[in-house]
């Protein structure tokens, strides 16, 4: 899949430490949710993969960053269409890597092909 960053590193950093701390705002209300752990889950896992993206960054750099952030999407296993409270963990990584591919403006039709490797959730 070819791609093109316009972005820095620092930028990048910048941004996930941005999504990073949405995320820790949304774990530390949800308590307040209809289904708490749920969304503590969710949000967890958004954090968890913002912090991931933003070490590979800081470390090699922002193409580095998005072909690992490809590789963890194509990964995840195809869970849309499941019940809304199935799969918070994944959803919240999937989530979390759709954000990241708007931050950094990835071409949709490379995010379309990644999807596409995708297998579904047994």
């Amino acid at each position: 899949m070819e791609y093109k960053v316009t972005l820095s590193t620092e930028e990048i950093v910048r941004g996930l430490k941005h999504y990073r701390r949405i995320a820790k705002q949304d774990v530390l209300r949800a308590p307040e949710t209809p289904n708490p752990d749920i969304f503590r889950q969710h949000a967890e896992a958004r954090r968890e993969i913002y912090a991931k993206l933003a070490e590979v960054a800081e470390a090699e750099g922002p193409d580095a960053v998005v072909s690992q952030a490809l590789q963890l999407y194509q990964e995840l296993p195809f869970v849309t269409g499941t019940a809304e409270d199935a799969h918070p963990e994944i959803k919240g990584q999937e989530n979390a890597l759709e954000n990241f591919f708007l931050m950094i403006g990835l071409d949709p039709k490379v995010r379309r092909e990644a999807r596409k490797a995708r297998k579904p959730v047994q």
